[in-house]
């Protein structure tokens, strides 16, 4: 009943109106345990619970996933001048001069023809290294303003004003300078001049959640005013202290506008793009960010404009150059034609050295030539707001199959089940991945192990401690198949007494006494050991429960302890399986030297009462009524009729798939009811037709016996005899008994029925 039910089931039958079915029932508790568990990571993919861990194993899960699919190899495309220690070696620390920057930009350009360059630098402060300041000191203080020296200077000026120089090489030329926001809040402002934003502010919903920077760090704004552009190269770092995105575009606090990043900035300009634009996926009142397009080139960014990084391969996959060496021309000029540079530093004491997903020390530099590299390419892995609808749909589907199915399923079914769920979804997951798509795994397949776990361990503390009490109790009546099944719904197990319909199978060896006699006690305990042990089996075999051994008898029934519609079929399938397992015996009793034996089997169907019977002192699962004394009977009287099977109208009625011969129809001593008594000759179909038609011959003497045309009927049966003279039925029972009758009539009112006076 509901009531009964843990409380998880309960509610969701209620509110749901779901007719669970027995086999969850029987688990109910288990079943809800299992759907706990799903619901704990349905509110961790939805947020509502925040389990960190699960968040940096997911981490680790798209590294490896990472690590194992990229194309590796270097790009030619994008170099890096490596401000390196040689550099810093050869032309004095940094920063360097503005006049010398302005002449590798000129060499670049000029005799390198390099395409677009970046700076992964910010130049925030101006150059007094050429001394005009000391030179317009000296005059204004020492000679006071005189006109031929100040003159003089002014003439020379052009010469020694570094930062007008780096300027003017920037002029013209598809340079995207470098800066940076300071991340979070505080005091909004900043030094130098922000570039032109890339949206202005009221793009976007005010609520619209975007990389916020309070302040900023920029280049001077004579260089800014004459650069094509310039992006910010702030990295972007997740709790576990790795870069793995880089946010396209940021939003400035003070003026809310957002402005695009070095690595945006530097395609647009190889591009040739004017603009970025945004796309947006709506949904009613709700929208969602879901890429940027830059000419013809989609980026598939997240609801606050951020990128995963495509990492082509460790550190180097990328040509790099030392910034020296383009300064002194010693660079192949084969390296540089044609190439988008970036400027930046390997060397450690510039700190432009981050954690990777593919080295913990890599250069941000190259950051920002993968990211460059993945607008161009196409290839930065996406993952779309509907993606996280999918994952909780699949969290929610396999959840609860499941739990329902770990629950049910046998260990062996249930690890099958769940390795091939765990692979589908792997295999699944990696395919999206190659398809651009990185949809998260973890908190998928924690839920599925933890299920697996979960029920492998319940299964072996409770219910496996079920299975020993069921077998401690049923075992040595019932094969370990019905056990397994008895231990997965004890509550439909009772040693109670109880009334059911069911089938009970009586076995005797015939002439026990005269076997017995000729063999020593060993002899005869090795014999009925070797007989008894495969009718056993056979028994067993066909869902029997066997109730006692009485010497050389058996006792089996069928329907209990579990129910079983198919009672008597299964007693029927039981009993012909003995007498066929009885040839092969016999053939060992031969080897062996030990006497032939032959059994009788009576089957009978009908209702029982079921049940621990006994004393105090020893109790027995055992049957007991009318219809189990008639089976008894039934195998009594087999070597009356010569055969080894005997069934009732009863079971025959049961199993009306089977061909049978109509023996008689007796009343049994202390019975007043006759009953039909057949003998199973094989399944409907089996049968050849010469059988049948003695069958037809058989039927038809038997209706002139019943009718008293003693004469017809002798002849009949005399027939049957001379065409079968091994049948004991037809020359010892009807035709000895026509024989008696035509001396004794049994009466004009007779039904045919013989009574029987023994037991």
């Amino acid at each position: 009943m509901l009531a009964q039910q843990p409380l998880l089931l309960g509610l969701i039958t209620m509110r749901f109106k779901i007719k669970i079915p027995h086999s969850i029932k029987q688990h109910g508790m288990r079943v809800s345990l299992g759907l706990v568990i799903v619901l704990v990571f349905l509110l961790h993919q939805q947020g509502t619970l925040h389990m960190g861990f699960i968040d940096r194993m997911e981490s680790f899960a798209y590294d490896a996933r990472l690590n194992l699919t990229m194309p590796r190899g270097v790009d030619h495309r994008i170099v890096v001048v490596d401000i390196d220690e040689k550099s810093l070696a050869e032309q004095g620390r940094w920063p360097w001069s503005r006049n010398k920057l302005a002449q590798m930009m000129d060499n670049l350009f000029d005799y390198y023809k390099v395409s677009v360059l970046g700076f992964d630098v910010v130049f925030a402060e101006k150059d007094d290294s050429s001394g005009y300041k000391t030179l317009e000191k000296i005059g204004q203080e020492q000679l006071r303003g005189d006109a031929a020296y100040n003159q003089a200077l002014e003439k020379i000026r052009p010469n020694l004003d570094y930062d007008q120089m780096f300027a003017n090489s920037i002029k013209g030329r598809k340079i995207v300078m470098g800066y940076y926001f300071q991340l979070g809040t505080g005091k909004s402002g900043g030094s130098g001049m922000l570039p032109k934003p890339a949206f202005p502010a009221g793009s976007f919903d005010p609520d619209h959640i975007f990389v916020i920077g309070h302040s900023y760090g920029a280049n001077l704004p004579v260089l800014q005013q004459n650069a094509f552009s310039a992006g910010h190269f702030n990295p972007d770092v997740d709790p576990d202290g790795i870069s793995r995105r880089i946010a396209l575009v940021e939003k400035f606090e003070g003026d809310g506008a957002l402005y695009e990043s070095l690595s945006l900035g530097v395609a647009r300009a190889y591009l040739g793009a004017d603009k970025v634009e945004a796309d947006f996926v709506s949904d009613g009142d709700y929208s969602s960010l879901e890429g940027l397009k830059v000419g013809n080139r989609y980026i598939p960014v997240d609801d606050a404009a951020r990128a995963l990084i495509p990492f082509r391969g460790p550190q180097k996959s990328f040509p790099y150059v030392s910034a020296s060496d383009v300064l002194n021309k010693k660079v192949d000029p084969k390296i540089l034609k044609g190439a988008i540079i970036l400027v930046g530093t390997t060397a450690p004491g510039l700190l432009d050295l981050r954690a990777s997903p593919v080295e913990s020390v890599y250069p941000g530099v190259e950051m920002h030539a993968n990211m460059v590299a993945g607008i161009l390419d196409q290839n930065i892995k996406q993952s779309p707001t509907y993606l996280d609808t999918a994952e909780l749909l699949l969290i929610f589907v396999l959840g609860v199959a499941l739990a329902i199915y770990l629950a049910i399923l046998s260990p062996l079914w249930g690890t099958l089940w769940a390795t091939v769920a765990m692979g589908g979804t792997l295999g699944l997951n990696l395919w999206l991945y190659n398809q651009g798509l990185a949809m998260a795994i973890v908190t998928l397949w924690l839920m599925m192990t933890s299920l697996y776990l979960f029920n492998m361990s319940y299964g072996f503390f409770v219910e496996s401690r079920a299975k020993r009490q069921m077998t401690g109790l049923f075992g040595q009546y019932v094969p370990p198949e019905l056990v397994d099944e008895m231990a997965k719904d004890p509550t439909a197990i009772s040693m109670e007494g109880d009334s059911r319909e069911m089938t009970v199978l009586f076995s005797d060896v015939r002439g026990f006494t005269t076997i017995s006699e000729g063999l020593d006690p060993k002899e005869l305990t090795q014999l009925m050991n070797e007989y008894l042990s495969p009718m056993t089996y056979v028994i067993q075999k066909h869902r029997g429960t066997i109730d006692k051994y009485m010497g050389d008898a058996i006792m089996a029934f069928w329907g209990a302890p579990l129910q079983d519609p198919d009672n008597a079929k299964h007693a029927l399938q039981a009993a012909i399986g003995m007498i066929e397992e009885l040839k092969v015996v016999q053939e060992a009793f031969a080897a062996k030297g030990w006497p032939p034996i032959k059994i009788g089997v009576g089957l009978n169907t009908g209702v029982m009462t079921v049940g621990n019977m006994g004393s105090s002192f020893r109790m027995a699962y055992t049957v007991m009524g009318d219809a189990v004394n008639l089976g008894s009977r039934l195998e009594s009287i087999t070597k009356q009729y010569g055969v080894s099977i005997i069934v009732s109208e009863f079971t025959k009625a049961k199993v009306p798939d089977f061909v049978y011969r109509e023996l008689d129809k007796i009343q049994v001593k202390g019975k007043h009811e006759p009953v039909a008594i057949f003998e199973p000759i094989g399944p409907v179909g089996s049968v050849d037709q010469a059988t049948l038609d003695e069958l037809e011959r058989y039927n038809q003497a038997v209706a002139l016996y019943a009718a008293q045309k003693w004469d017809e009927a002798e002849a009949a049966f005399t027939a049957l005899h001379q065409a079968d003279p091994g049948r004991y039925l037809y020359d010892h029972v009807y035709l000895e008994r026509i024989a008696h009758f035509r001396v004794e009539s049994p009466g004009e009112n007779w039904d045919g029925v013989f009574i029987w006076q023994t037991k």
